[in-house]
């Protein structure tokens, strides 16, 4: 049985089940998650006879990615298999003061958002909770991670009980000890999945836009139709705030389709009077010419409009793009 993905809870419980002492449970839980000890028996913090026991019935459960490509800019994507066929990409982002991994929450995505190459993919899969935490634990940066983001395949609140699970893990003390703050999870706006997150965790929400307004978005991304940003903006709005969580707005700019001076008026609307930020992603091409991202210039523009206004805004830079690691481009 792996134990990558439970809780110490269910670690000590399966535990009992096989007549090993419940005792043992936070010293396995600690090796496997915050020691990063990939194999039983080097778990020298338990007597070896009791590891020998665990051994017989357990395994850690992490698994090595199958392939990694380093991008001129330092950052790393790793591809995972997963039983049931399934392949997701993992980045690593490595900054100065913080080095971010970016995670996968399913292989490949059913909300077919049109400017993101993983809905070409279709729906594939959920992860588990064990197969989310691998993708930090498997990897060679993984003891240097300070910052977690799910931003990568899939819809991470399509997948909310794996998700939160794994949030769980993530933050404890016996599990990866890392701050609630240091997590952030992204969405296109699942209106019922985003009141549970919000009350189920003290994590930063990003809400992917792309347009305020909502005729335009529809168009973009099917799920507004069901669950309207402006309603998802209004929780973000009403939700309180903790003093180092965040609620951000992604904006990927599109050149001649979301950049002009209405969308930037459309915006500040949306979200004036809150503590919501921005943050204004390039679009990077695939091979879809009906796209063009924005030029820089246009970028800082419509930043420098959202500061004006007094909103929190920034462009942020793009990472990894050459291996296709960045915003937008994980597809398998």
């Amino acid at each position: 049985m792996a134990l990558t993905g439970l809780t110490l809870k269910e670690i000590a419980d399966n535990m009992e089940k096989c007549g090993i002492g419940k005792e043992y449970a936070s010293r396995v839980a600690i090796g496997i998650y915050r020691k990063r000890v990939r194999d039983i028996s080097s778990m020298t913090s338990i007597a070896g006879t009791v590891r020998k026991r665990l051994s017989d019935y357990f395994v850690t459960g992490i698994t090595e990615p199958a392939k990694r490509v380093l991008s001129s800019d330092g950052s790393v994507k790793y591809l995972f298999g997963f039983p049931g066929e399934r392949e997701v990409e993992t980045v690593f982002i490595p900054e100065t003061k913080r080095n971010t991994v970016c995670l996968s929450a399913q292989c490949g995505c059913g909300r077919a958002c049109l400017y993101c190459r993983t809905g070409e993919m279709g729906f594939r899969g959920n992860l588990t909770a064990g197969e989310i935490l691998n993708q930090v634990l498997a990897i060679p940066e993984s003891e240097s991670v300070n910052r977690i983001v799910f931003m990568g395949m899939g819809e991470p609140l399509d997948n909310l009980s794996a998700v939160i699970k794994a949030i769980e893990i993530l933050t404890a003390e016996w599990g990866l000890a890392t701050g609630h703050s240091n997590i952030t999870v992204s969405t296109v706006g699942i209106l019922p999945a985003v009141k549970e997150f919000l009350s189920a965790t003290r994590c930063n929400l990003t809400l992917s836009l792309i347009s305020p307004i909502s005729e335009e978005r529809i168009k973009m991304v099917p799920a507004e139709r069901i669950y309207p940003a402006a309603e998802i903006v209004r929780l973000m709005k009403e939700a309180s705030l903790s003093k180092r969580r965040r609620f951000t707005i992604a904006y990927m700019m599109l050149e001649d389709i979301n950049d002009s001076e209405r969308h930037l008026r459309e915006l500040i609307n949306l979200i004036r009077g809150s503590a919501i930020r921005v943050n204004l992603l390039t679009y990077h091409s695939h091979g879809d010419m009906s796209f063009r991202p924005s030029g820089r210039e246009r970028m800082e523009q419509f930043r420098n409009g959202l500061l004006a206004a007094g909103i929190s805004a920034s462009v942020r830079k793009s990472r990894g793009e050459d291996i296709a690691a960045a915003c937008g481009m994980l597809i398998r």
